[in-house]
C-alpha cells in the first residue's frame, strides 16, 4: 500500500494535493495542514457498492407517520435545549471550553437516564476507569446500568455496543479516537471525519442515540473539520466563564427542535444544577442603582430573559477612543454609538465606550439596541435609570425604534417579575398581550427614550443648569452640573457649531 502526502483543511475538510494559504474550499486563511493518507487498490469501496441495499426506496407518502417518542434525560435544562428530550438514533455534538462542564453534565445526564431503566455505555479516551469513577463518586452517580468503557479504536467501540447495544452510547472525546482503515494520528482531520462518519453510520443503523464530546479550538469552534458539524443532528455549545459558576447550554443546530434554546446551569461541589429562573440570576436585586445600567428583555429560543446591560464612558487618553465589549455583537455597537452621536446629539467622538453584559451571557439580537444605547445615554450623562425599569428594540440607522419579534413574551416576564414600567416600539403588542398594572411607555425614536428616562431626572439632579440644565446653551454653566459642577473644562464638547451642546434640548427639540 502506498502513501502521499495531501493537505487538508482544518475548518470545512476540503482536500488539495498542494498547500493554500487560503482555502479553495471555505475561504480561510492558514488552515491547511499536511498529512499522509494510504492508496491502494478500492477493492473495499468496489465491495461496498456491490452489497444489496437493506431498505429499497419508497415513496414518501407511503412512509407511515409514527409517534415520535423521545428520551428524557432527567435534566430539564438540558431537555429543553434538545427539544424535549433525546431521538432514537440521534447524535448530538457537545463542545466548549476545557474545564466549562461537558463530560460533567453527561456522566449527570448517564445516572438519570440509568435510573429510568436505561443502560448506559460512556466511552472514554481521555480517562482511566478508575478516574471516571472517583468523579462519579463526587457527583453522586452510583447507578449500576452505567458502563465504563476505556478505548479509542472507533471500530471496537462499535463493535462492543453492537453486542449489548446500550439506551445511550456517550463518547469523550471525538479528538482522541481513530480508525485503523487510514493513516493519520487521532485528531487529525481525517481520523475526525472518519471517526465521527462510522459513529453517525452506527447511531442510524441501530437507532441508539450518540453523545460525542468535542473540544474547541482558541477561536471558540470545534475542534476539527466543519463538516463534522453537519454530520451530526444537533450540536450543543456550552458558554460562560469557567471562572464563574453559570454556564449556559445553547444548541445552535438541532433537526429535531428549536434552535439558539438555551439551559442555565450553576457550577456546584456536586455537579451542574439546574437554574430554572434565570431572569432573576443575571440582574442584580441587591445592590444600590448607579448609572451606565439597564434592564432588557431579550428571548433565547423560546424563552424571555431579564439581562442587565452595563456602560461606562469617559474622557479617553487616546488619539482613537476605545470600543469595547462584551457579551454583544461587536460589530453593533459602533452601530448604536453612531446612531447616538448623528440622532440623539451625545458627543462620543472623544470618549471610551465600554458594554457588558452581566452574567457572562452572550446576545446577538437586535432588540437589545435600545438598552445598549439607553445604558450608554445613562453613563454619559451619569444618571441613573429607575431600576424597575424594562426596555427592548431595535434601532434603525434613522434612530426609528423598530418592532422585535415576541414582544407579549418578553412584557409578560418582565411583568412577572415585578418591572413596573416597559418601554417597547409602538404598536409592538395587541390588547391581549398588554400586561395589567405595568406602565407601557411606546417609543417611535431613541430620542423619545432618552427624553422619558433621562431627560426628567437630569433636570431634578441639576436644578436647571450646569450638565443637563435648562439654560445650558444660552449662558448655562457648561456640562458640569450637580455632582459633576467640578468637572475639568476639558470635558467641554462642542457641537458641530461651535456652541455647546445642552443636554436638556433633547426634550425642548423633539415634536
Amino acid at each position: 500500500m502506498k502513501k502521499k502526502t495531501v493537505f487538508f483543511c482544518g475548518d470545512c475538510g476540503h482536500e488539495s494535493p498542494k498547500w493554500h494559504g487560503r482555502c479553495p474550499g471555505c475561504g480561510a486563511w492558514n488552515t491547511m495542514v499536511e498529512q499522509e493518507v494510504a492508496t491502494g487498490p478500492r477493492s473495499k469501496q468496489a465491495a461496498a457498492r456491490k452489497r444489496p441495499v437493506s431498505d429499497p426506496p419508497v415513496r414518501l407518502t407511503d412512509i407511515g407517520e409514527s409517534r415520535e417518542e423521545r428520551l428524557p434525560t432527567g435534566i430539564g435544562e438540558l431537555d429543553r435545549t434538545l427539544g424535549g428530550g433525546i431521538v432514537a438514533g440521534a447524535v448530538v455534538l457537545v463542545g466548549g471550553d476545557p474545564g466549562i462542564g461537558k463530560s460533567t453534565i453527561l456522566l449527570q445526564m448517564s445516572d438519570a437516564i440509568a435510573r429510568s431503566g436505561e443502560a448506559v455505555l460512556y466511552v472514554s479516551g481521555e480517562e482511566s476507569a478508575a478516574q471516571i469513577r472517583m468523579r462519579a463518586r463526587r457527583l453522586g452517580v452510583e447507578s449500576p446500568l452505567v458502563s465504563v468503557f476505556t478505548e479509542t479504536d472507533v471500530h471496537r467501540i462499535i463493535e462492543t455496543a453492537s453486542a449489548t447495544p446500550p439506551g445511550v452510547l456517550i463518547l469523550d472525546s471525538i479528538q482522541t479516537v481513530f480508525t485503523s482503515d487510514i493513516t493519520g494520528s487521532p485528531g487529525s482531520v481525517s481520523q475526525i471525519r472518519e471517526s465521527a462518519a462510522a459513529l453517525v453510520r452506527y447511531a442510524k443503523e441501530s437507532g441508539v442515540p450518540v453523545f460525542i464530546v468535542g473540544h474547541v479550538t482558541k477561536q471558540g469552534a470545534i475542534a476539527g473539520p466543519r463538516i463534522l458539524e453537519h454530520m451530526v443532528d444537533t450540536v450543543l455549545y456550552f458558554e460562560g466563564d469557567k471562572r464563574l459558576p453559570y454556564r449556559i447550554l445553547r444548541a445552535v443546530k438541532n433537526r429535531f427542535g428549536s434552535t439558539d434554546e438555551i439551559g442555565v446551569f450553576e457550577m456546584t461541589g456536586l455537579g451542574l444544577a439546574e437554574v430554572t429562573d434565570p431572569s432573576s440570576l443575571f440582574v442584580a436585586q441587591d445592590r444600590d442603582p448607579v448609572s451606565g445600567s439597564a434592564v432588557i428583555a431579550s428571548i433565547e429560543g423560546t424563552r424571555a430573559l431579564m439581562l442587565e446591560i452595563q456602560s461606562l464612558t469617559g474622557l479617553t487618553s487616546y488619539a482613537t477612543p476605545q470600543r469595547s465589549s462584551a457579551g454583544i455583537d461587536r460589530k453593533r455597537l459602533p452601530l448604536v454609538l453612531a446612531v447616538l452621536e448623528r440622532r440623539a446629539g451625545l458627543s462620543l467622538g472623544n470618549r471610551d465606550v465600554f458594554v457588558n453584559i452581566a452574567g457572562g451571557v452572550r446576545i446577538e439580537e437586535p432588540a437589545a439596541d435600545l438598552g445598549i444605547a439607553l445604558a450608554v445615554a445613562s453613563s454619559y450623562w451619569d444618571v441613573v435609570i429607575e431600576p424597575t425599569t424594562c426596555v427592548f428594540g431595535e434601532i434603525g440607522l434613522g434612530g426609528e425604534v423598530r418592532t422585535v419579534a415576541l414582544a407579549g413574551r418578553r412584557a409578560q416576564e418582565a411583568s412577572r417579575l415585578g418591572y413596573k414600567r416597559i418601554v417597547l416600539p409602538r404598536s409592538a403588542l395587541s390588547k391581549a398581550e398588554r400586561p395589567k398594572g405595568v406602565e407601557l411607555l411606546e417609543v417611535g425614536h431613541v430620542r423619545q427614550a432618552i427624553d422619558e428616562l433621562l431627560s426628567p431626572r437630569r433636570r431634578r439632579r441639576t436644578g436647571g443648569s450646569g450638565h443637563g440644565g435648562g439654560a445650558g446653551r444660552d449662558g448655562g454653566t457648561g456640562r458640569g452640573g450637580g455632582a459633576d459642577s467640578g468637572r475639568d473644562e476639558t470635558d467641554r464638547q462642542p457641537d458641530d457649531g461651535g456652541e455647546l451642546f445642552a443636554d436638556a434640548d433633547v426634550r425642548e427639540v423633539l415634536p
